[in-house]
């Protein structure tokens, strides 16, 4: 990410990350034999002015936020991805299962379009 100019949104593309995965591996009953996979890309051209993270699995069931319950050990992740990222959401993958993605744009490239 430092790399696209993108350091400022590393610490929350990575919480949201683990948040996304840790919920693909725990819920989305992913079939024997299949992966998960993950992408990072940046948003913009040519100028990278954003992030793309993308949870790819094998599972049609997708996430859903659970009632709130303060005394519950599980059922924050996708509060948290919601809370970190600017936009999230559920998209189908071509073949089988779906893709879980969270957008960030970054303050370092805000204006920067708007000089070039």
């Amino acid at each position: 990410m430092a790399g696209w100019g993108l350091s400022t949104l590393e610490d929350s593309a990575v919480l949201v990350l683990s948040e996304l995965v840790t919920n693909a591996v725990l819920h989305a009953r992913v079939p024997a034999g299949r992966e998960i996979e993950t992408r990072f890309l940046p948003t913009g051209f040519p100028v990278p002015d954003g992030l793309r993270i993308e949870v790819h699995d094998a599972s049609a069931l997708r996430p859903y936020r659970r009632k709130d319950d303060p005394d519950a050990c599980d059922g924050r992740g996708l509060p948290i991805v919601d809370a970190l990222a600017d936009a999230w959401g559920v998209s189908e993958r071509d073949g089988v299962g779906k893709l879980v993605w969270a957008l960030w744009r970054s303050p370092e490239t805000e204006g920067r379009q708007q000089r070039l």
